[in-house]
């Protein structure tokens, strides 16, 4: 009866498979999201941290584009928000953070109604930009047309696409047709956010938010109207200080139902069957 292979020829030969698994799939893990319950598209020409504002859009847009030069594709059908009252056009926003209306490359941005947006090509554009409806311009037809297209936007991220959203807590015109569309519903794991408008006094920045280049005065002094009440295996980047998350990033794979997990945490895991397998081997024999 043939010999199983000694220990530490499976161990490597466990160790190959898991850097060529981690080798071949690294580069379609490119995606970035950074979703957020902060208005910043208000605040960048509103205040009363207009700064702050503008270093999250700016922090946010340079992390998702992941060094994309491609313009940024930015859904807004029209300014009816602004009759509510507390609201602004978001693209003045984009505009006092540095960035010109213009399909070229650089900082610049293309705006496409909620119609048109239903049959745009998204691998055009580094990455989509959706503004907040509490604050901001987006209505409930933009919302409705994103959510409509959920399937083909976490496809476009997992093909190395950007996105950037803001608050989202329903203030909104509301859809021409049907019932309001569910928050955030173009990233459907994250549907567990709640409407909280609160000002900004002592929110807390994590690693991960300062390894964004934020700091903790561009995260305080202005208002925030959502909370993210689970992750779905995001990072986290700032929260108030009970907890409560007020935004999410990530760069990697997703799925409908959230984070994929990254060919090294697979192969870990595939490592440590492996271990326990071998160990059970030794105790029989």
């Amino acid at each position: 009866m043939k010999r199983g292979l000694p220990a530490f020829r499976m161990v490597s030969r466990c160790a190959a498979v898991a850097i060529a698994l981690s080798t071949a799939t690294a580069e379609s893990w490119a995606g970035s999201i950074f979703v957020s319950g902060h208005d910043s598209d208000f605040h960048a020409s509103q205040g009363p941290n207009a700064i702050g504002a503008r270093d999250i859009i700016n922090d946010a847009l340079t992390f998702t584009r992941n060094g994309n030069g491609a313009p940024i594709l930015f859904i807004q059908s029209n300014t009816s928000n602004i009759g509510l009252g507390d609201h602004v056009d978001s693209a003045l926003g984009l505009q006092a953070s540095g960035y010109t209306a213009g399909n070229i490359a650089g900082n610049h941005y293309v705006t496409v109604n909620a119609t048109n947006f239903l049959t745009t090509d998204l691998s055009l554009y580094s990455a989509i930009f959706v503004p907040s409806d509490h604050g901001g311009t987006l209505t409930g037809d933009d919302l409705q047309a994103l959510n409509s297209r959920a399937a083909d936007i976490v496809a476009y991220l997992n093909a190395g696409g950007g996105l950037v959203a803001f608050a989202e807590d329903g203030d909104r015109v509301p859809a021409s047709v049907g019932p309001q569309p569910t928050n955030f519903g173009f990233l459907p794991f994250l549907v567990t956010s709640a409407a909280l408008s609160i000002f900004e006094g002592n929110n807390q920045l994590t690693a991960f938010g300062s390894s964004l280049g934020l700091t903790v005065n561009d995260i305080n002094g202005n208002f925030s109207h959502n909370i993210f009440t689970s992750t779905g295996g995001m990072n986290v980047v700032d929260m108030f200080a009970n907890g409560q998350i007020l935004s999410l990033a990530y760069r990697g794979e997703i799925s409908t139902g959230g984070v994929v997990p990254e060919p090294g945490s697979l192969a870990l895991l595939g490592l440590g069957v492996a271990g326990i397998a071998l160990s059970r081997r030794k105790r029989a024999t």
